[in-house]
């Protein structure tokens, strides 16, 4: 049997620099040294039986599988190492270990982390429903408006959670927001993942990762982005719910920048301050002037374009917050939520 390691978790949190809210700082332990000392422990992974192969995602393969402990239905996530002769990276052991801190009912709980030192297992709770299938499998989707209005509440609820706990996710889209067909609550997949194991251009199976869902400031070469590329993304997904296709379908990296354009209109020093010494900047860029968003989600009543509007300001630095995006008239009405 293969020797793992089960993760015994010290704690790890990011320092708090106020005056530019970027979680992507270095870790610092709370802990004296800093050295990360995982307890090793005879951990065979035949406590987890695969029933069957559910996805391959941005990060590898996705099993359904059974704990034969407690005989309770998981997610087992293989993860693809870009360098497999080198082993696990232990930066990446470091960021997993933080993420089973966090606890909440808008996150898909990760159980626990098992690793070889060629392998690594990334076990979670299972659910079998997400974004994506559900709206495509559902013709009258956008017309349940007030159900969108309660998956984007819990959207913003995980996201709000993980971003005080500084924590990004980078890479949010349908495919990772999972729905629990008991309760119609949602939950957020792959918290962290990104900056444990990079995004990759292309998935396990080579397909090419969706840049539909991506923040202008990546797309134009940021290092230094933040919070508020999760909340770009979330726009992204709002829209896309209230009229059952993409807002901004693009195919490459330029082409997404110019769907971006065309509709939000090219930022210059005057809406966007700094963005021409963004590193893929050009001054080259067609010169678009925005449109009217409300011709693209014409069911939104005008407190739900006021918030998708703030959601998708091209200037990171006037986005909403997740907090502020919560306190929204949109959400008045919202209910007693799970």
């Amino acid at each position: 049997c293969t020797v793992t390691t089960r993760l015994s978790l010290s704690l790890y949190k990011l320092p708090f620099h106020p005056e530019s809210e970027d979680p992507s700082v270095s870790l610092h332990p709370i802990v004296a040294g800093d050295v990360f000392q995982p307890s090793l422990i005879l951990e065979v992974m035949d406590q987890y039986e695969k029933v069957e192969k559910i996805g391959e995602g941005t990060y590898g393969v996705v099993y359904k599988a059974r704990d034969k402990v407690t005989n309770e239905t998981i997610a087992l996530k293989k993860i693809r190492l870009e360098q497999e002769d080198e082993g696990v990276p232990s930066t990446a052991i470091r960021e997993i270990s933080l993420l089973k801190e966090m606890q909440h009912s808008n996150i898909v709980k990760l159980q626990d982390v098992v690793h070889s030192e060629k392998r690594l297992y990334l076990v979670f709770e299972y659910l079998d429903l997400d974004l994506k299938k559900h709206m495509d499998s559902s013709p009258d989707f956008s017309k349940d408006l007030h159900m969108i209005k309660r998956y984007v509440y819990q959207i913003l609820r995980g996201i709000a959670y993980c971003h005080s706990h500084r924590v990004l996710h980078r890479d949010l889209k349908p495919q990772n927001l999972l729905i629990d067909r008991r309760t119609n609550s949602l939950k957020l997949a792959d918290f962290g993942l990104a900056r444990a194991f990079g995004i990759p251009v292309r998935t396990f199976t080579h397909e090419v990762v969706t840049l539909w869902y991506r923040a202008p400031e990546i797309l134009l070469g940021s290092h230094h982005y933040s919070t508020p590329v999760d909340i770009w993304s979330v726009g992204c997904i709002f829209a896309e719910m209230i009229s059952q296709k993409p807002l901004f379908p693009g195919d490459s990296e330029i082409d997404q920048l110019f769907k971006i354009f065309r509709i939000m209109g090219t930022p210059t020093e005057d809406t966007w301050p700094g963005v021409t010494s963004l590193p893929d900047y050009k001054s080259a860029f067609p010169k678009w002037k925005p449109t009217d968003l409300e011709s693209f989600v014409p069911n939104l009543d005008p407190n739900g374009i006021d918030l998708l509007s703030k959601m998708l300001l091209m200037d990171p630095t006037k986005r909403i917050n997740a907090r502020a995006a919560l306190e929204h008239d949109y959400f008045k009405d919202i209910g007693v939520m799970p």
